[in-house]
């Protein structure tokens, strides 16, 4: 795989971060700007000089990142300000979303408002006292320009540095009681229907999703969405939840040609994304396909799904069997050029007749909705209304696109690729996982397990630290840098997941132990929950806990789920109260604002609905437990565990398996729920109906 380009200057001397191992940095590794990574050189120098940092985090697919590096960091004259005035150090906020959480709180306490690249002026001693985003060379867009900048901060700290220092103490002082808040209470018998209610009230009701441009697609939202039609029957959750991932799988959000979708759409109709594809975007949004088609039984969200899950197999996969970050937004130095398409371009590929109706099937159209004169493909209008503007039997036109379709991807692929962020990162990975394994639970196909368990294999064999704790990233052999809360909790969801796909019981084993190392290096034994960082951690401004979601699901959510699912499993009441205490321990926050924490929302859900032990009696090579898999599977049950019980199983470890082994006589299926089981059912007939009374 190809790493992020360099931009357009001649190589210079390559500086401190040629020896690192991500392609962000390695990006930056011949600016004339003398970066270190973060570190103790970095670190202690500014110390020592009595230095002010000026940090700089960004991620490889980021546009805006790649546009201030050509404006400025590879300015000879803006980079001799920085190299003669402050210790510049450059972060992959991806391999360290530690340091990337404390100073983006610290930015928007600042601003108002945070993003990428992210531009933060430190004391001494860590202590932020200025920072923003991105700054133009030269005044513009009402900001002023990043030399200005530079100058302004020189002379602040060589004339007013007390001033500055008090900004950095006042920061410090603001970040740490953040993290010492007590936020621990019951959750309101209400929090579920007020969720509800507030979802709903920031709904767009014409174009799907929640909020206004730029639109997310806030994927944990919608899982929620469906648990709440699934409890209350209400067809309203069901509706928002359909139009939003409809119209996201006709704009251009979702990568027409080639499956997989894009980071969030930069108007309210889901037609031009920031074209940078990202692994986690993917691994969270095709569980929601899924369960969409668990409960509607619409092809098109099977086949958003597969084709997602095609792309991170087909682009995203690294030799070593585990998946890449993410895919640049740019190439040949433009954002989309590998994506958008003109009329003439699409005709070259498929003759004038079949480009024509291509161009109306996807949107394209002379004047273009992009830059250029070109256009992102979206399939805004219905089959039925292109058939009929092009004058052509609706059956007959599906099957000219189909090969439309697979002509133009052909054609892309001979363009300029973006590049791809190759490096491995737990947690992304174990979203990956758990989204792979699901689809091969839902819609069959063993390949998609068969990459979630090389990448899960990898992970737990090359990316492990003598005393078992995992490391974060991983590049060219090379894996380091302790690992987050959120890389042990996404990548036991992912072995659950896995486990309940292929019933492979090591998958549990390791994710006992992981949950292990969870426990007693990330545990607030005090308050509750979890940590963002291990006990053993580098020491920095702060320690936070991060209950709240954001683009990624928070990690205390998502284990709290996993220690629920983990008690069922294996009988044990610790992991039981561990989960319920980890809900708890966000509980204030949940009660005033639980829009903000979905997944945790989720384990509130999965408790509230009594979950049900699923075991299946039988060997997996045996039709009849296939045909009894697939009847649970079929169908949209996120409050339950399933298990198989094969004549090798381990009782001990999932004591839920023992007396249900079917010793040669025919498969079996039981449902236990509050510690009492059903009458084992021996069709699919009698499952069905024990799922519908149960």
């Amino acid at each position: 795989m190809s790493t992020p380009h360099q931009a357009g200057r001649p190589r210079g001397p390559a500086n401190r971060l040629a020896r690192e191992t991500s392609p962000y940095l390695l990006q930056h590794a011949h600016n004339p700007v003398d970066w270190y990574p973060w570190g103790p050189e970095a670190l202690d120098r500014a110390r020592k000089e009595n230095k002010p940092i000026f940090l700089s985090i960004g991620y490889s697919a980021c546009h805006w990142c790649h546009v201030m590096e050509r404006e400025s960091f590879e300015n000879d004259a803006t980079a001799a300000l920085m190299n003669a005035n402050f210790v510049c150090i450059k972060v992959d906020r991806e391999e360290r979303p530690d340091i990337d959480e404390i100073y983006m709180k610290s930015v928007q306490a600042m601003t108002g408002q945070g993003g990428w690249p992210m531009s933060v002026w430190l004391t001494p001693e860590l202590e932020p006292f200025y920072g923003g985003t991105y700054f133009p060379p030269t005044r513009m867009y009402g900001r002023p320009s990043f030399p200005e900048i530079l100058t302004s901060l020189t002379r602040a700290w060589e004339g007013d540095r007390t001033g500055l220092l008090a900004a950095g103490t006042r920061m410090r002082d603001h970040l740490q009681k953040e993290s010492r808040a007590v936020t621990a209470g019951e959750i309101s018998a209400e929090a579920l229907e007020v969720s509800r209610s507030m979802l709903a009230s920031n709904f767009d009701a014409i174009w799907g999703g929640f909020g206004n441009a730029p639109k997310f697609p806030h994927p944990l939202d919608l899982r929620l969405m469906l648990r709440h039609h699934a409890r209350t029957r209400d067809p309203q959750d069901l509706a928002m939840v359909v139009l939003t991932l409809d119209r996201m799988a006709e704009g251009g959000i979702y990568d027409q040609l080639g499956g997989g979708f894009h980071r969030y759409s930069t108007d309210a109709q889901w037609l031009i994304p920031h074209f940078e594809k990202m692994l986690y975007d993917n691994g969270l949004l095709v569980p929601a396909y899924l369960e969409a088609f668990q409960l509607t039984g619409d092809v098109n969200y099977a086949r958003v799904a597969r084709e997602s899950c095609d792309w991170a197999l087909r682009e995203m996969t690294t030799p070593e069997g585990a998946f890449a970050s993410a895919q640049d937004a740019d190439s040949e130095g433009e954002e989309g050029a590998f994506f958008a398409w003109t009329p003439g371009e699409i005709q070259a590929v498929l003759g004038e007749k079949l480009g024509g109706q291509a161009c109306v099937w996807f949107g394209v159209t002379d004047e273009g909705n992009f830059e250029h004169g070109s256009s992102a493909l979206w399939r805004h209008e219905t089959a039925q209304k292109v058939a009929t503007h092009v004058g052509v039997p609706l059956a007959e036109l599906e099957t000219a696109m189909e090969d439309a379709r697979r002509r133009l991807f052909e054609a892309r692929e001979k363009r300029i690729h973006p590049n791809t962020d190759d490096k491995v990162l737990v947690a992304w990975n174990g979203l990956m996982i758990s989204a792979l394994a699901q689809t091969t639970q839902v819609l069959g196909d063993g390949r998609y397990v068969s990459a979630a368990r090389r990448a899960a294999e990898y992970i737990l064999t090359h990316m492990r630290q003598p005393d078992g704790a995992l490391f974060a990233t991983a590049r060219a052999g090379r894996a380091h840098l302790n690992a987050y809360l959120d890389d042990y909790a996404f990548l036991v969801q992912g072995l659950i997941d896995l486990y309940e796909t292929d019933f492979d019981q090591r998958w549990i084993e390791h994710a006992i132990e992981l949950t292990g190392i969870v426990g007693e290096r990330f545990a607030d034994v005090e308050h509750g929950g979890f940590f963002t960082t291990s006990n053993d951690h580098e020491r920095l401004l702060a320690r936070l806990k991060s209950p709240q979601d954001g683009a990624l699901p928070s990690g205390n959510g998502v284990h709290a789920l996993n220690l629920l699912r983990l008690a069922e499993l294996t009988g044990r009441r610790d992991l039981a109260l561990a989960g319920a205490r980890t809900i708890t321990s966000m509980g204030q926050l949940i009660n005033r604002f639980p829009a903000a924490f979905s997944q945790a929302l989720c384990a509130v859900d999965f408790l509230a609905g009594a979950p049900r032990e699923i075991v299946i009696s039988g060997e997996a090579s045996d039709p009849l437990v296939q045909a009894l898999l697939r009847c649970v599977r079929a169908q949209f049950l996120p409050q339950k565990v399933v298990a198989l019980a094969h004549a090798a199983a381990d009782t001990a470890l999932m004591p839920v398996l023992a007396e249900k082994t079917a010793l040669g006589i025919q498969a079996r299926a039981f449902v236990c729920r509050n510690y009492a089981c059903g009458t084992p059912q021996t069709s699919v007939e009698g499952l069905r109906r024990e799922l519908g009374e149960n």
